[in-house]
């Protein structure tokens, strides 16, 4: 398993890469493509197959207010979490190797939403 984490010096310093609308966060296909080791426009090709899924969750108590989104392919998991702004405070990616991806909890139905659509790459 090989593990790759960074955290941004100051939030405030940080590059707002994610917006929320219409209760979606839009992502940019280059920094969803960088995570997970793929050419950003394999990114929302691989997303409407429902090869590449995704995950939100809302943090609680010191972490209110922000977001962890978690991106799933093949072997791979990349996380984001992020300020309500959409600044990147934290980036990690993890490859399972040869081992499969873990179980997530189960999670209710109110819970699981398609949360993530990835857009081009921006010039």
């Amino acid at each position: 398993m090989i593990e790759n984490r960074r955290e941004s010096a100051s939030p405030a310093r940080s590059q707002c890469a994610i917006e929320f609308r219409d209760n979606t966060f839009v992502i940019d296909a280059v920094l969803i493509g960088e995570l997970l080791r793929l050419p950003p426009s394999q990114v929302p090709i691989l997303m409407r197959a429902g090869r590449i899924t995704s995950a939100c969750e809302r943090g609680a108590d010191d972490h209110a207010g922000e977001f962890r989104l978690s991106f799933f392919y093949r072997n791979r998991r990349a996380r984001l979490r992020t300020d309500p702004e959409g600044r990147i405070l934290r980036k990690s990616t993890i490859d399972f190797g040869d081992r499969p991806i873990p179980e997530a909890p189960d999670q209710s139905a109110a819970q699981r939403q398609n949360f993530a659509t990835a857009i081009g790459g921006r010039k």
